[in-house]
């Protein structure tokens, strides 16, 4: 009996997504003899995985092996394809906006995730949100779109990961962020000097004194918004990884879903201001 199609699920890859990102994903021919599952399908089976938050064990049947679809996701992780595939897609909006390729100005934010028995080994306790688990320090655009990311213990300080944001910040940008706005979690001498040192200033956005209810601030919403478009992604709700760098990579692969579908779905509507034309 032939195998007979399966039906498609919401997470899965529309056609123009597909031809985008094929690209960066195939890290060997088509026709390599060791290839034994359609990488497509792959990919597929990794953004469910993403989307839902399941076990890598509890992937369904009528996607390839979990065991494939795990070690061609650490394949892909460890080459920084989602990476590449982000640093591009920022790029896009950004020129079809009008705006230059790479960002002069950044935002910086961090968030605690729950740790659970898989993570909870290097996890840490978050006095302030009262929560044991891990820090995803956070370095985005003005637009919301991912510049740099670093995962920490839960207990360690928004102001010491400065340095290396801001170092991942321009590698990724070509040195042309130069300044960054953050919450008052980053003020003082050392991470002012840290980022300096980058040639980035920091301009902390405070509350207005007289707060009444929730108060949107200039600037340090953007982050805030991309926290919630992680949000959408079981995965990343809760630090489910025993490596903190796969929890980076997830960050990228998510980021790199939405950023495509976004694209795709904006040259769709405005064909006259699609790339090319």
């Amino acid at each position: 009996m032939e195998n007979q199609p399966r039906k498609p699920y919401p997470s899965d890859v529309t056609d123009d997504e597909w031809a985008f990102v094929a690209a960066y994903l195939t890290l060997m021919t088509a026709d390599a003899p060791q290839r034994r599952h359609d990488l497509r399908e792959v990919y597929n089976a990794l953004r469910w995985i993403v989307h839902t938050g399941a076990q890598w064990r509890y992937l369904p049947t009528n996607f390839p092996p979990w065991e494939a679809v795990y070690q061609q996701t650490r394949r892909w992780l460890d080459a920084d394809c989602f990476a590449d595939m982000v640093h591009d897609l920022r790029a896009m909006p950004r020129w079809i906006d009008g705006r230059a390729d790479d960002p002069t100005a950044v935002i910086l934010d961090s968030r605690t995730v729950q740790s659970t028995p898989e993570s909870g080994a290097r996890g840490g306790y978050d006095g302030h949100k009262k929560r044991k688990g891990s820090k995803i320090h956070l370095a985005v655009d003005t637009l919301g779109h991912l510049l740099a990311l670093r995962v920490t213990p839960a207990n360690a300080q928004d102001r010491d990961q400065v340095a290396a944001l801001a170092a991942a910040v321009q590698a990724a940008t070509g040195e042309t962020v130069e300044l960054a706005y953050v919450d008052a979690a980053y003020p003082g001498p050392i991470p002012m000097a840290a980022a300096a040192a980058h040639g980035i200033a920091l301009e902390v956005v405070r509350l207005p004194e007289a707060k009444r209810g929730f108060v949107l601030l200039p600037r340090r919403w953007v982050v805030e918004r991309s926290f919630a478009w992680t949000s959408r992604f079981r995965r990343l709700a809760r630090d489910y990884e025993r490596l903190p760098g796969t929890v980076a990579g997830l960050h990228f692969v998510a980021f790199a879903c939405l950023m495509a579908h976004r694209l795709i779905t904006f040259a769709a509507q405005s064909p006259e201001q699609a790339p090319g034309r």
